[in-house]
């Protein structure tokens, strides 16, 4: 008996040991590791997707945690420029980040088919539509991160200086593009497409050195713009390709029975929040009335503007299929999985 006593207290003082040096893992030790995450945004502090979008994501992310996910907020410009945050994420100069992803032109090829022309007031719907794009799609595309989703953003209308109403309007115009499809959709209309940062647009439209700009109603209110835009056209460019990124070593740290929380609560931030849905889009675009004047096109005037999207897509699709991606399958597959969320893509080629 006292062999066997002996015996198992030389075991139990092993697997201590071993404990202590991490050769063995206990459940309840991984139960109580605490992870936090510093997340980066170029979103303005202020602004309604820093209050009502990545901080309720956040506080989601550490209630279901019970406290064991913490966060520390980077907005703005503090860890770099807008088109920088893709690689502060993979990097890992923050672990987790909203990323642009048509800020970077060239890099996300096929990706771009998310900016596409398509008139979508909800981002939920844009990260539905999104994620069946990555994982049927553009999966290939993001090896160097874990994607949490993908979206189109909300569409993005045409903010100017100058009233605009038909095509011969637009001719020698100069338009802020946020890139993406966006630059060849100003081009495609007569107008000069200017690359500047959002933080430029405001100055640069009030002295006249560019017209307008195309994005979202979201970016109008957050920079102010309404306050130098005399004129919205409610007509969509589509927007943007963007998406919530984890940098992969930061990933690989995080606790087993948090991984799920994370994907889930980051996968349906929108949803969580209850921001930038229909509801916000027809509550901000009445805002704008009060401050400048929005009219739409005519049936007529947007059956040419379509045509002109729709032949600038068509061109795009088949530089792609030269250099062989399939372009002309991720505009047709993303017209159906828009479908799946009642969406719509006139402008769609094939």
């Amino acid at each position: 008996m006292a062999g066997t006593d002996r015996m198992g207290r030389i075991f139990v003082t092993i697997i201590l040991s071993m404990l202590m040096v991490g050769l063995v893992s206990s459940p309840l030790l991984a139960k109580e590791k605490k992870v936090n995450i510093r997340f980066s945004t170029w979103h303005v502090p202020a602004g309604a997707d820093v209050r009502k979008l990545w901080i309720p994501m956040l506080e989601e992310m550490k209630k279901r945690s019970n406290g064991r996910i913490t966060y520390t907020m980077y907005s703005g410009g503090a860890l770099g420029k807008g088109p920088d945050h893709f690689d502060i994420v993979k990097t890992g100069l923050s672990d987790m980040g909203y990323a642009t992803l048509s800020w970077t032109p060239g890099r996300f090829r096929l990706t771009d088919v998310l900016s596409s022309p398509i008139v979508c007031p909800a981002k939920w719907k844009g990260a539905e539509a999104g994620m069946a794009m990555y994982d049927k799609m553009l999966s290939p595309e993001f090896k160097d991160v874990k994607v949490l989703h993908i979206n189109n953003c909300v569409m993005a209308h045409l903010w100017t200086t100058k009233k605009v109403t038909t095509l011969e309007d637009m001719k020698g115009m100069k338009i802020r593009s946020p890139g993406g499809l966006q630059t060849r959709a100003i081009q495609a209309l007569g107008a000069t497409p200017v690359f500047m940062p959002l933080g430029d647009v405001y100055l640069s439209m009030e002295t006249g050195v560019i017209d307008g700009i195309v994005t979202c109603p979201a970016l109008v209110k957050a920079f102010k713009l309404n306050e130098v835009a005399s004129y919205g056209v409610p007509t969509s460019f589509g927007c943007v390709s963007e998406g919530l990124f984890v940098n992969k070593r930061f990933w690989n740290r995080v606790p087993e029975d948090l991984k799920p929380v994370i994907e889930s609560v980051g996968r349906d931030a929108y949803k969580i929040a209850g921001v930038f849905d229909e509801n916000w889009y027809a509550s901000v675009m009445a805002e704008f009335k009060t401050a400048m004047e929005i009219t739409p096109l005519s049936s007529a005037e947007q059956k040419r503007w379509d045509e002109r999207f729709s032949g600038m897509l068509a061109d795009w699709a088949g530089e792609l299929e030269a250099k062989g991606l399939p372009a002309e399958k991720a505009l047709t597959t993303f017209k159906a999985e828009l479908g799946k969320v009642g969406v719509g893509f006139n402008a769609c080629p094939f």
